[in-house]
C-alpha cells in the first residue's frame, strides 16, 4: 500500500474549474432551444465543449492533485480519448434534450447517458495514469461514484433548461461544480495503489511534484481561457438579443401609438405597479395616483364600478380581458377606449404579469352616434315621404276611376261605331298601364314604410315565373320602346326562381330602362332578355342591347353611387346601377358587365334558384351607400 494525499491548492483549483465550467455550460446550454436554427449547432458545440472539456479539465487537475509518492506519467492516447469521451457524450446528451419537440422527461434519458459518459471519462483518465505500482478499485465505491455522476449530469441538464436569473444560474453552477468534484474524488477514493518498487527517490518525487503542479496550472489556464472566450461569446450574443428586444419593444410601442393606443402592465394580482408612461401621459396621473387600483379614478364614474368588477373577474378566471369604458384625458375631456389585456405566464404556468392596451375609439363612437342619428332622420323622412306620396297616388286613382266612367259613357254614346271601338281599345290599354303603375307605386310605398319602421329592408322569397315577370317589365316600357323604334324580346321558357319579387323587378326594370335610354338613334334598337343555367343551382340572366356601349375605363364607375359615364344627355342621377348592384348582392347574386363603345352592352345577373320554405333574406339599409 502506498500512502496517498491531495495537494489542497490543486483540489481548490479543480473545484473552481468545475464551478466555472458548470456556469459556462448552463449559460450556453440555455441558449440552444431558443437559438436561431442556423446558430443552434454552434451553441450546442460550445456548451458541449464547456461542459465536457471543463469536467475533463477538473478531472485531470484532480488527478494531478493526487499525491501518491510515486513518479507518474500519462498515456497520451488514453488521455485524449478521455477528453473525447467527455465532449462527445456531453454533446449527444445536450443535443437529445435540446432537440425540437423535446420534453422535460427526456432529461431522464440524456442525464444517465451523460453520467455514464462522465464516469467512463473518469476511469479512462485513471487508466491513462502510468505508475510503478498496481491500481485496484472498490466496486461499491465505484458504483457510488457512477451514481453520483448520473445524478450530477441529470441535475446539470435540468438546471441548464430551467434556470432563470443570473443568481439562480450561479447557485446552480456552484451546486453542479460541487457534485462533479464529489463524483471525481469519490472515484479516486475507490482506487487503491500498491507500489512495485517502494521508496522512490525523494528528489525524483519532488521534481515530479513540481512538474505535476506546472502541468495542472497549464491545463487550468488553458481551460479558463476557453471558458472565458465562451462567456465572452455569450455576453456578445446577450447584447445582440438585448438590442433586438429593445428594437422589438420600440416597434411594438410605435405600433400601439399608430393605432392610438396606450400600453400598460399590471402585476399578477391585477394591480397597476411600476412606471406606466403611457397611462401617465394619457391621464396625467402620477405613479402614486395610479398604482394599485388608483387608475380607476381616471375612469368615468358611470363606468368605474363595472370596469373594476369585470377586471377582478378576469383576473380570477385568468382569461383575456375585453372591455370598454371612458377615461378622463389629461386635458379633462372624456374619451372612449376599447381595452384588451392578456395574462403573461412564466415557464411554470403562473401569471407573471398582465399586459394590456387601451385603444382610443372616440372618433368611431362619435361617428356611430352620428350614423344612428342620421339613420333615425332617414327613417323619419322615409315615413313622411311615403305618407305624402299616398296623396297624389289617391288622386291618380280617382282620375283613373273617372276615366273608366268616361270610357263607359263613350261606349254607350257611340255604340258600335268603328271610332268608338278604337277609342275604347286605346283607353283600355292606357288604363291598364296606369293601373300597373299604381300597383307598383303602392308596393314601393309599402316598402318605404316598412323600411322606416324596421330600419332595414327585408327580402321575402316567393316563387317567380321570370318569363312572365320580364314580359310585364317590357310591356310597361312599351311606349318608351316604340318612341325609340326599339324591339325588346323576352326568351320563352325561362326558369322559376324563389326570390323577393319587388327586388327582382327593380333589378331588371332598371337594366331595361337603362338599355332603352342609351340606344343609338342612328340604327334600329334591339334589346334581348334571356336565361341559362349556372353552376351551383343558380340561373344566369342576360340583358343585352346594341346601344352606345360603355368605355372600358368606366365599367367599374357605373356601379358607384351618383357616378355617371359617357355623354350626359339623358336624365338620371347615377343611382340606378348602384341600386341594382346592391340588390343583387343582397340576393346573394353577382352582376357582371361586358360592353364596347359603339357596339352595345351586356349585363349578366347570376341569382340562386332559391327555395320558398323558410327562406328569408335581409340586407342592411346602408348597403346601397356602401356600394
Amino acid at each position: 500500500m502506498v500512502p496517498t494525499g491531495y495537494n489542497p491548492a490543486l483540489v481548490a483549483l479543480s473545484i473552481a474549474i468545475a464551478v466555472f465550467a458548470s456556469y459556462t455550460a448552463l449559460d450556453l446550454g440555455g441558449r440552444v432551444r431558443s437559438a436561431d436554427p442556423k446558430l443552434r449547432f454552434a451553441w450546442l458545440a460550445g456548451s458541449a465543449l464547456a461542459m465536457g472539456g471543463g469536467i475533463w479539465s477538473m478531472h485531470f487537475v484532480g488527478m494531478l492533485a493526487f499525491e501518491m509518492g510515486l513518479p507518474a506519467s500519462y498515456h497520451l492516447g488514453l488521455t485524449i480519448l478521455s477528453l473525447a469521451i467527455a465532449i462527445s457524450v456531453t454533446g449527444l446528451a445536450l443535443a437529445f434534450v435540446a432537440r425540437e419537440g423535446a420534453r422535460d422527461r427526456d432529461i431522464l434519458i440524456s442525464g444517465p447517458l451523460m453520467g455514464i459518459g462522465v464516469a467512463a471519462m473518469h476511469y479512462t483518465g485513471m487508466a491513462a495514469m502510468q505508475v510503478h505500482g498496481n491500481l485496484a478499485f472498490s466496486v461499491p465505491i465505484v458504483a457510488l461514484s457512477v451514481a453520483i455522476a448520473i445524478t450530477a449530469a441529470t441535475a446539470a441538464l435540468w438546471l441548464t433548461f430551467r434556470t432563470g436569473s443570473p443568481w439562480q444560474k450561479l447557485g446552480a453552477a456552484c451546486l453542479m461544480g460541487a457534485a462533479v468534484a464529489g463524483m471525481h474524488y469519490t472515484g479516486m477514493a475507490a482506487a487503491t495503489l500498491t507500489a512495485e518498487v517502494g521508496g522512490a527517490h525523494a528528489a525524483h518525487v519532488a521534481a515530479t511534484s513540481v512538474d505535476q503542479q506546472n502541468l495542472a496550472l497549464a491545463v487550468a489556464g488553458a481551460t479558463f481561457v476557453i471558458l472565458f472566450l465562451a462567456i465572452l461569446a455569450s455576453s456578445v450574443d446577450q447584447q445582440r438579443v438585448g438590442g433586438e428586444l429593445r428594437a422589438s419593444e420600440e416597434r411594438f410601442r410605435a405600433a400601439i401609438q399608430a393605432v392610438r393606443g396606450v400600453l400598460w402592465t399590471n402585476d399578477p394580482q391585477g394591480r397597476m405597479a411600476g412606471e406606466q408612461p403611457g397611462w401617465s401621459a394619457l391621464t396625467g396621473q402620477s405613479r402614486a395616483e395610479y398604482e394599485g387600483y388608483g387608475w380607476a379614478e381616471a375612469v368615468h364614474p358611470d363606468d368605474r364600478q363595472a370596469s373594476i368588477d369585470e377586471w377582478n373577474r378576469t383576473v380570477a378566471e385568468r382569461r383575456t380581458f375585453v372591455h370598454e369604458h371612458r377615461v378622463r384625458a389629461k386635458d379633462g375631456t372624456w374619451r372612449h377606449f376599447a381595452i384588451r389585456a392578456i395574462p403573461v405566464l412564466d415557464p411554470h404556468g403562473e401569471i407573471r404579469e398582465w399586459v394590456g392596451v387601451h385603444t382610443d375609439i372616440t372618433e368611431q363612437r362619435e361617428a356611430e352616434a352620428e350614423l344612428r342619428e342620421s339613420n333615425e332622420e332617414i327613417q323619419r323622412y322615409a315615413y313622411i315621404v311615403s305618407h305624402d306620396l299616398r296623396a297624389p297616388l289617391v288622386n291618380v286613382m280617382g282620375f283613373t276611376s273617372e276615366l273608366e266612367a268616361t270610357r263607359e259613357d263613350i261606349r254607350a254614346a257611340l255604340g258600335d261605331h268603328p271610332q268608338a271601338k278604337r277609342i275604347d281599345t286605346d283607353m283600355a290599354e292606357a288604363l291598364g298601364f296606369i293601373s300597373a303603375a299604381i300597383t307598383k307605386m303602392e308596393g314601393l310605398i309599402a316598402a318605404i314604410l316598412k323600411l322606416s319602421r324596421e330600419g332595414r329592408r327585408r327580402f321575402d322569397a316567393e316563387p317567380i315565373d321570370t318569363t312572365a315577370l320580364f314580359q310585364g317589365i317590357v310591356d310597361a316600357q312599351r311606349h318608351q320602346a316604340e318612341r325609340r323604334g326599339a324591339i325588346v324580346t323576352v326568351a320563352q321558357g325561362m326558369p322559376t326562381i324563389a326570390a323577393d319579387r319587388l327586388a327582382v323587378e327593380q333589378i331588371f326594370g332598371n337594366l331595361v330602362d337603362n338599355a332603352l335610354k342609351y340606344l343609338d338613334p342612328a340604327r334600329p334598337g334591339r334589346i334581348e332578355i334571356a336565361a341559362k343555367p349556372a353552376p351551383g343551382n343558380r340561373v344566369r340572366f342576360v340583358v343585352s342591347d346594341n346601344g352606345r356601349g360603355i368605355a372600358t375605363k368606366d365599367h367599374a364607375r357605373v356601379f358607384e353611387l351618383f357616378r355617371r359615364s359617357g355623354a350626359q344627355d339623358q336624365p338620371g342621377d347615377g343611382i340606378g346601377l348602384a341600386h341594382v348592384k346592391a340588390l343583387v348582392r343582397a340576393l346573394d347574386g353577382r352582376i357582371e358587365l361586358s360592353s364596347t363603345l359603339g357596339t352595345g352592352t351586356t349585363f349578366t345577373v347570376t341569382l340562386p334558384r332559391g327555395t320558398v320554405t323558410g327562406n328569408r333574406m335581409e340586407a342592411a339599409v346602408t348597403r346601397l351607400a356602401a356600394e
